[in-house]
This record gives C-alpha cells, sequence and structure tokens, in this order.
C-alpha cells in the first residue's frame, strides 16, 4: 500500500488543479487511474504536490486495521493543508469511504466530499461542485452494479510497460476474516469483448506485461457465463498485439481446472508465476475460515502445477492468529511452508473486522 502523488505533462488552462493520493491494491490502483482518466479528459490538471492545488482526492484501503490507519493518516495530511490554506478541498474516495460512509463525514467533517467505490464515475461532478463553491451534497454513494464499471480511458501511474487489467469486480466468497464483500459488492464478471479492448487500448499506449487482477481470478465468468472461463479469456489475451507478458494475480484454488493449467502451462506469454493466497492449510482452520477447500485438495493442486508448468514461481500469502488458532496448528501451517518451498510468501497478522462472522 503505497502513497502515489504523479505529474501530467503540461497543459493548457485548466478547470482547476488537483493533487491525487493513491493507496491500497492493484484493484484499488485501477480505480485511481480511471478517476485521474475522467478529470483528465474533463479538463482538470494534476499537479505533484497537494500545496498549492485546488483540491486533493485521497483514494482509500479499508480491508485491515493497518491499511485503515495509512488512509486515516493520509486524509489528515490533506486535511492540515486545508486548515493552512494550501489547498481548497479534499475529496475522499474507495473502500474506506463505501466501508464509513456518513462516519466518516462525522468523525472528519473537513473533509469536502465522499466517493463510495461505485460512485467514481461522478468524481469530475464532485469535483466540479467543489470548485464552483456548491457544497449541498457531500457524499456520492452508488448501489453495487449489475455490471463492472468500465476500466477504459485510464491516466495510468505505473511504469509505461505494464498495467494491471480488472476482469471482475466484488467478490462471492464468504471468508470469515474478509470485509471485501461488504464493501466491493458481488461478484460481477466484466465481458471477455471488454476486457479485450481494454487490454488493446493498454497495449496501445505501451503496455508490455498485463497483470491480470480481481477478488478471485479462478471464478471469472461464473456469473455471466455459468462456468469459469478463465482459460478461453487468456487464450484471447494472448492474441493481442504488443503485449510480451500476462501475469495473473489473486489465483484462488477452487476453479483451477486441467484446461486452465494447459493454456498457461503451453503459453509463450503467460509468465510462470502465480499469486495463489492460501491464508492456511490446517483443516480445522480452512473450515473456520469458510475457505472451501481442504489441505489434501490443496497439495494435489500444488502438486499438479508443479509438475505441468515449467519453472513455476509461486506466490501465497497466509493468516496468522485467527481466532482459534492453537499452537499445533500453527506449527502445522509452518512445517506446510517449509515442506513446499515457495519462492515468495506473505504473512499477515489476523486484523478483527467488526462486519465479519
Amino acid at each position: 500500500m503505497t502513497k502515489k502523488y504523479r505529474q501530467q505533462k503540461p497543459a493548457p488552462p485548466a478547470k482547476g488543479t488537483y493533487a491525487f493520493v493513491s493507496l491500497g491494491c492493484p484493484k484499488n490502483l485501477v480505480d485511481s487511474e480511471r478517476m485521474l482518466g475522467l478529470l483528465q479528459i474533463d479538463g482538470y490538471r494534476l499537479v505533484p504536490e497537494p500545496a498549492g492545488a485546488d483540491f486533493v482526492v485521497v483514494n482509500t484501503c479499508g480491508f485491515i486495521e493497518r491499511a485503515r490507519t495509512e488512509s486515516f493518516a493520509a486524509i489528515d495530511e490533506m486535511i492540515e493543508l486545508k486548515k493552512s490554506g494550501k489547498t481548497r478541498g479534499v475529496i475522499v474516495s474507495g473502500c474506506l469511504a463505501e466501508r464509513q460512509k456518513e462516519q466518516l463525514l462525522e468523525e472528519r467533517p473537513e473533509i469536502d466530499c465522499l466517493v463510495g467505490v461505485f460512485g467514481r464515475e461522478e468524481i469530475t461532478r464532485v469535483a466540479d461542485r467543489l470548485v464552483g463553491h456548491l457544497d449541498e451534497q457531500r457524499s456520492v454513494f452508488q448501489a453495487a452494479p449489475i455490471h463492472p464499471l468500465p476500466d477504459g480511458d485510464r491516466f495510468r501511474i505505473t511504469p509505461r510497460h505494464f498495467a494491471y487489467l480488472k476482469v471482475s469486480e466484488g467478490c462471492d466468497r464468504l471468508c470469515t476474516f474478509c470485509a471485501i464483500p461488504k464493501m466491493r459488492g458481488k461478484h460481477v464478471t466484466k465481458p471477455i469483448e471488454e476486457v479485450l479492448r481494454e487490454a488493446e487500448q493498454l497495449a496501445q499506449d505501451g503496455v508490455r506485461e498485463l497483470i491480470i487482477v480481481a477478488q478471485d481470478t479462478t471464478y471469472y465468468g461464473m456469473d455471466l457465463y455459468g462456468q469459469p472461463r478463465l482459460a478461453e479469456l487468456l487464450r484471447q489475451l494472448e492474441k493481442v498485439p504488443g503485449l510480451a507478458w500476462i501475469r495473473l494475480m489473486y489465483f484462488y484454488p477452487m476453479y483451477v481446472t486441467d484446461e486452465l493449467i494447459d493454456v498457461i502451462a503451453n503459453s509463450s506469454r503467460i509468465v510462470p508465476y502465480l499469486h495463489m493466497p492460501l491464508q492456511h492449510i490446517d483443516d480445522t482452520m480452512l473450515r473456520r475460515m469458510a475457505r472451501r477447500v481442504t489441505r489434501s485438495e490443496t497439495e494435489q493442486l500444488l502438486e499438479k502445477l508443479r509438475q505441468r508448468i515449467p519453472n513455476l514461481t509461486l506466490r501465497t500469502t497466509f493468516i496468522t492468529g485467527f481466532p482459534g488458532e492453537t499452537d499445533e496448528q500453527f506449527a502445522t501451517l509452518e512445517s506446510f511452508v517449509r515442506e513446499q518451498k515457495f519462492e515468495r510468501v506473505g504473512v499477515f497478522s489476523y486484523s478483527l473486522e467488526g462486519d465479519t462472522p
């Protein structure tokens, strides 16, 4: 979770100037780039520092306590700039805004406007009201959409050679530690044709590596097509001119089919690198987490992936300290990690989330 200030190329006189702080995961970064693109198209000019800008947008993360602490710190920093007269207004968007809604305005009344996750398409109207000193509406929240929001026409803040491509929104998994479905809604698949259009636009903009992201990439297509369609999507993405690499993130184990493994194994563009969040391996812990997969199934899948995908790099994440975890269950997890020899491992201590089981 990194804070980013980026500068746009010099532009003609603008409707106003703004700075942007982007926090959280790659999916949130895509939302940031979409809002940046909308503001740019509408005539606003991005500046490198918030001091002196007409307003600042803080796109927040609300996933776990540490992320919320970082988001609050960024908001408070911008509020202090506003109090000192160095910026006119503060707009707060993203998951923390979606999760806390009006409570955030009550706790920090200096915030000028809240924009929820699904209100991001209204960002230019929000900016217009702020710059025009119209304060009759301070929050923009939309219901989770039936169809994913468009992610085209982004102003990218990643290095030019790579970009994140979001293939779906929301999540149907109800893991007992996770509040994402409450912030991002149910899973909705972006149609293959729309994903391809976005990929082509990114390739034309100089992107050579596409990083596929979603809350659960292997679930892609279930709601729209009635079955997982990630394998078909990848076959189509391989045909996009200009792309050299395709990388898969958030690759959950439940819907990994033989067809999908074959597509990855036989591709010259899909890199043999999978990010597969496992969270734990003890069967009792997996049931309490509602992961809907067993240790045996996980181990069989890992063995199959290693055998069939040459030079595979596996990246995963685990949670320690989940309520009820015993020393023996922790030792089971530790032994599993040692046996599997993952190339990359991230470990998170459990974060108590009040609106989760």
